[in-house]
Parts: structure tokens; sequence; C-alpha cells
């Protein structure tokens, strides 16, 4: 079994940014994607950014140009830093590895963007 463990998540004033990280409880052979998901009360999980094990990324449109996803396959580690934050931003945020075994989720970091 495999857990993921998120850090990083706080309360930060509108513009300003924050750096998640999402590490894996044991090393993994192979992952192949690494992704960011977020859930804002009342709506829906929704994908931030992804990246394969190739480094092709994927934003979502309200954060591209804000936010950058990366990986580090030797710690079995992603990250995704995001700037000029949004009160829009404010969501819990879920790290989501997908590997042969299976699709595995960290137990969430709250992001809180004041105005």
């Amino acid at each position: 079994q495999v857990q993921l463990v998120e850090s990083g998540g706080g309360v930060v004033q509108a513009g300003g940014s924050l750096r998640l990280s999402c590490a894996a409880s044991r090393s993994i052979f192979s992952i192949n994607t690494m992704g960011w998901y977020r859930q804002a009360p009342g709506k829906q999980r929704e994908l931030v950014s992804d990246i394969s094990s190739g480094g092709s990324t994927r934003y979502a449109d309200s954060v591209k140009g804000r936010f950058t996803i990366s990986r580090d396959n030797a710690k079995n580690t992603v990250y995704l830093q995001m700037n000029s934050l949004k009160p829009e931003d404010t969501a819990v945020y879920y790290c989501n590895f997908i590997i042969v075994s299976g699709n595995y989720w960290g137990q969430g970091t709250q992001v809180t963007v004041s105005s």
C-alpha cells in the first residue's frame, strides 16, 4: 500500500505564493502520472495540474501562468508552485499518483487565500 503525504498548505494573502509538496511513503518503481486536484466548499473536485512520466504537463485554465508543477522521480515527490494566488484558489488540495497498482490520493492540505 502507498500513502501520500502532503505539505505546504496554509493561509496567504492575495498575490502571495505557496509551494505544495507530496511524497510517497515508500519507494515506487514507476509512477505514471502525478497530479494535483482541489475541492472548494460546495464544489466538485477539479484537476489543477498533472505531469506525466515523460514530463508533459496540463493545467486548468484558471491557473495557467500562475502555477507550476514539477516532479522528482528519485524522491517520489511532486510539487506545485503557486504564485499570484487569488481568493478563488481557496480549497483543499489533493495530490494523486497513478501507478501500476492503482490510483492513490493524499489526505488533502488546506490552502486559504485572503483578500
